[in-house]
């Protein structure tokens, strides 16, 4: 079975679970707390998908990080998924949990693109932008690009907002590229 599909039964497992025991939002931000170590220690995520390295040792650095600082259905489902061998999924799990837990909330994910840090006022008028494209509440991702020189890109689903520079110097050559105004024998 592939490792989505995998992920994806995992996740709906635990938000089911977390659900009926009323302890989702504990459950979301153990699985972001998981999420965001491991996309800050490489060093973790390698281990985690290491076959040669057992899986007791693998439980036992889960355990040291994570005790104390998540909730006990967390630390158990982490406990159940290495003793199943399936701990070298367990951060395509998060990403799955997350992504679910977005969709029964009614939240939307959207990325804007700038060449600067935003201001949190900049930053309430992207949620506004966003929300008022999707419909939905917003969970806004900030990405720096120096490269934009200035403007933006928005990103919500399948819809983009490109007023970077960079695109409207593209824009621009492809209509002097176009000149109507010089015959061409």
């Amino acid at each position: 079975m592939s490792e989505i599909r995998v992920a994806s039964r995992y996740a709906k497992s635990v938000i089911d679970l977390a659900e009926e025991k009323g302890i989702l939002e504990a459950v979301h931000d153990d699985m972001l707390l998981f999420q965001n170590t491991c996309d800050n220690s490489m060093e973790l995520k390698l281990m985690l998908r290491n076959p040669i390295i057992n899986h007791d040792v693998k439980l036992k650095v889960l355990r040291l990080i994570f005790s104390g600082k998540v909730n006990q259905l967390t630390l158990a489902f982490f406990e159940i998924l290495t003793k199943k061998k399936r701990e070298s999924s367990l951060y395509a799990i998060a990403k799955a949990f997350h992504y679910q837990y977005n969709e029964k909330m009614l939240v939307e994910s959207a990325l804007v693109t700038t060449p600067f840090e935003l201001t949190e006022e900049l930053r309430q008028r992207f949620r506004e932008e966003a929300a008022r494209i999707s419909g939905k509440k917003v969970e806004l991702k900030e990405k720096v690009n120096p490269e934009l020189i200035g403007g933006f890109i928005l990103q919500v689903r399948d819809r983009q907002i490109d007023t970077s520079i960079g695109s409207r110097l593209k824009e621009l050559k492809v209509k002097f590229s176009e000149n109507p105004y010089i015959r061409e024998f």
